[in-house]
């Protein structure tokens, strides 16, 4: 019996104009039915896509789990310094889907949003960096600040420091620019998970749940990070298509084989679990500091080219691939 009947990875954009191919969005889901892997050219064709699969998972009585490859949430005391009231998490997201604009083209407000949190945080360019030229100003910087340590803002949260690579949410811009994932993205899952269509039995990891996987969640969010394992490169190109064709397999095989559950409830190291919890969240599948790999060189061979019976029949590229 496996905890999950369908997997769903995402790969996320923040870019400012439509695109699909190398650097863009693109979705995998696995499940009963098969294989489907799409690439919408914008986040509001994507949230209307993800929002199709998770209305046909429910219909259909399907527990899901869903990975989005950004963080959920930011180093401890960033919702404090923003003087939001409530939840850390939950404000923070709140927040920025009040603020971001995001066209059906994908143009979006993010660079000025984001000096805008400097300015109430630091009443200058921290703690957000990184952007064009033309975006810069006061409030925004093109390069790295380097105030952490003296502004007494963390540069990145827990998780952040158990993955080999893993960028700041700070950083909005250049080569593992995150930062701007993040709040491209907070949005649409916000809006995903608070759908009533399914918001009673929808839950967010581990805000919504704690270091656990409770039974009422019937879809589960998460996010995840594809780079801490290896892609299988013949399930490309481009490697953001094999990244989440890979891992959304990896997921499947580790629910087969029963180690999944224990993703959920990950040993934090002593940390206060509040942080967590309440704040920073976790990245799915991380359990060990720097420990990148272990999980797909265990499944890789085994599991992500080959059929996978106990999902109906084997798996194959469906309608929309490559859109």
């Amino acid at each position: 019996m496996t905890l999950f009947d369908t997997y769903i990875l995402v790969d996320w954009s923040a870019s400012r104009v439509r695109k699909t191919g190398r650097d863009s969005i693109w979705v995998c889901r696995l499940g009963p039915g098969g294989e489907t892997v799409e690439n919408p050219p914008t986040r509001h064709e994507a949230r209307l896509l993800l929002a199709e699969m998770l209305a046909e998972a429910t219909a259909k009585g399907q527990r899901v789990v869903a990975g989005f490859d950004f963080p959920f949430g930011y180093p401890a005391g960033f919702a404090q310094r923003l003087g939001l009231a409530g939840t850390p998490w939950r404000a923070v997201w709140d927040e920025i889907s009040r603020l971001i604009d995001d066209g059906q083209d994908n143009h979006n407000n993010r660079f000025a949003v984001a000096a805008g949190f400097n300015r109430r945080i630091s009443g200058g360019a921290f703690p957000f960096w990184g952007c064009p030229a033309g975006q810069a100003g006061e409030c925004l910087s093109p390069t790295h600040h380097h105030r952490h340590t003296a502004d007494g803002l963390p540069e990145k949260r827990l998780i952040d420091e158990w993955m080999v690579g893993a960028q700041p949410c700070w950083k909005l811009a250049y080569t593992g620019s995150v930062g701007s994932q993040v709040l491209m993205g907070l949005p649409v899952v916000r809006a995903l998970r608070d759908d009533r269509r399914w918001a009673a039995c929808a839950r967010v990891w581990p805000f919504e749940t704690g270091l656990g996987l409770p039974d009422e969640a019937r879809i589960v969010v998460a996010e995840v990070w594809p780079s801490w394992w290896k892609a299988c490169a013949k399930l490309g190109p481009p490697n953001d298509k094999a990244q989440v064709r890979t891992v959304a397999r990896i997921f499947a095989a580790a629910d087969r084989g029963g180690t999944l559950a224990a993703w959920f409830s990950p040993d934090i190291g002593g940390a206060d679990p509040r942080r967590v919890i309440e704040e920073e969240a976790w990245t799915l599948g991380v359990t060990a500091p720097r420990m990148r790999r272990r999980v797909s060189e265990a499944v890789t061979q085994a599991h992500l080219t080959r059929p996978q019976p106990s999902l109906g029949h084997p798996l194959h590229p469906m309608g929309g691939e490559g859109k």
